[in-house]
């Protein structure tokens, strides 16, 4: 089976071919940095993450840009609020961005630019907009892009211009100035006390939709393969980028991939409705494994819960993943195969000890549209063979299931068995804690000294750790 991607623009899924032959390009729009991340940010990234985790694994040689935003008008309100400039608000929540996207395991992009460090190219696409007839200038306001210059207006929001001028019109007052109420602006007047930069038509700041556009095909080049996000991002943002470049008659992105957004209790979440939950909160509760296990467990395009609940029960599976791992250590089962191994080499047979035909599956679940929630079966299938394989004293199957499972693991950024201490919760005991007292637990049942063993074991439970008994011996796990 070929890669099948949904694509937004045409609303079904569709054989994915790549601009170049091996060669992905994708473009992923980053945050806006006047805020900490929260657990959509989380979500967005880790989908692209895994994403390009998976193609890079299945042999191609992909490229990734992502952009930061750094000067929006939610910025300049963020620092007028503040007393303090713009770019020291967008350096602040640009660092607490990206620690969280490093505590994720969130792989950086090869290409990461800044709106500020482009405005010569939007200036470059707004000159040339206005040139066509598809952009109108309005003193002492800025610029305007005309939505009816642009053919199939609407298309990528599944809506008709006809309709969007109809709901536009009856949601907002309507701005005498533009010729429609869905010309967006392009390039914003100066305003004292704000940043601006010099341009033909006056002095301004760039609209956020021309951003994009700009640093997109500066980063890409045109017709480049992926354009992603979360889909709160289809209309009006991405429809609007679309627009102008589809105005100058250039080739944008080939597919249109997008992300659901978050639900906590069954509601978005949002400030307003007091369920926001900054991503850094849920990295010191469950770990950035859980994190990474629950976003996987949902399909990319439905929208997905992250409440407590299904955050601690992620944990709980991770900490199953760990035992996993200590079980297979105690049997002298080596690590998963090398990281550097690609799908190609296992499909041509070329390395050892590898269930091909779990590989195979795994991949076809990731083909059709990225499905993380059936590859993950795949990979828990094989844990449960390794397991019983164990039970059964057949080591060399163990072996061959667990190694694949690792493997696989590891292709959607996945590890087990060592948490860098970012699983470890202060309120509970340190693995190496639990593993000393199993140790002692053992020493007793061998001097069949059972109320200590016993009283071990209850004290392990109270602190919430889960003891298994097996023919090789005591695994655990945190319940």
């Amino acid at each position: 089976m070929s890669l099948q991607i949904f694509d937004t623009m045409t609303r079904r899924k569709t054989a994915f071919v790549p601009r170049t032959p091996g060669a992905i390009s994708m473009y992923v729009c980053g945050p806006t940095v006047y805020d900490v991340p929260h657990l959509g940010h989380g979500r967005t990234a880790l989908t692209y993450d895994v994403i390009r985790r998976y193609l890079e694994w299945s042999g191609y040689e992909v490229t990734v840009a992502s952009n930061v935003t750094d000067i929006d008008d939610k910025i300049v309100e963020r620092a007028r609020r503040d007393q303090r400039s713009e770019a020291d608000v967008a350096a602040e929540f640009t660092a607490a961005y990206d620690e969280q996207m490093d505590r994720l395991g969130v792989l950086p992009p090869h290409t990461r630019p800044h709106a500020t460090h482009f405005i010569s190219q939007m200036i470059d696409v707004i000159a040339e907009l206005l040139s066509l007839g598809a952009a109108y200038a309005v003193p002492g306001k800025g610029v305007y892009f005309a939505v009816d210059a642009a053919p199939g207006y609407g298309a990528l929001a599944g809506r008709s211009l006809e309709q969007l001028n109809a709901d536009a019109g009856a949601r907002v007052d309507v701005d005498p100035d533009k010729r429609s109420p869905l010309d967006f602006a392009l390039w914003k007047a100066a305003q004292p006390g704000e940043p601006c930069w010099e341009t033909p038509w006056g002095e301004g700041r760039p609209g956020w939709h021309t951003e994009c556009v700009a640093m997109s095909l500066s980063a890409l080049g045109p017709g480049f393969d992926i354009h992603g996000g979360g889909d709160d991002l289809i209309f009006p943002h991405h429809q609007n980028e679309c627009a102008q470049v589809t105005a100058m008659g250039e080739a944008f992105a080939r597919y249109w991939v997008h992300s659901a957004m978050v639900n906590v209790g069954s509601q978005k979440m949002a400030k307003s409705l007091g369920n926001y939950t900054q991503l850094a909160d849920a990295i010191d509760a469950v770990g950035p494994r859980a994190v990474r296990l629950l976003v996987l467990q949902t399909h990319y395009r439905r929208t997905m819960e992250m409440g407590s609940d299904s955050l601690e029960a992620a944990r709980s599976a991770v900490g199953r993943l760990d035992a996993f791992a200590r079980r297979l250590a105690a049997a002298g089962i080596l690590a998963g195969t090398d990281a550097a191994v690609r799908r190609p080499d296992i499909e041509r047979g070329t390395v050892p000890d590898v269930d091909v035909e779990a590989v195979v599956a795994f991949a076809a679940a990731m083909d059709d549209d990225f499905s993380t929630p059936t590859a993950l079966d795949v990979i828990f299938r094989l844990v449960r063979r390794a397991n019983a394989s164990l039970d059964g004293a057949a080591p060399a199957e163990a072996s061959r299931s667990a190694r694949t499972a690792l493997h696989l693991l590891g292709v959607v950024g996945l590890t087990c068995g060592d948490d860098g201490g970012e699983d470890h919760r202060d309120d509970g005991l340190a693995d190496a804690e639990v593993d000393a007292l199993l140790a002692q637990r053992a020493a007793a049942r061998s001097a069949r000294d059972f109320d200590t063993a016993d009283r071990i074991r209850d004290d392990l439970t109270a602190a919430g750790i889960v003891v298994s008994d097996g023919p090789a011996g005591a695994t655990w796990h945190r319940a």
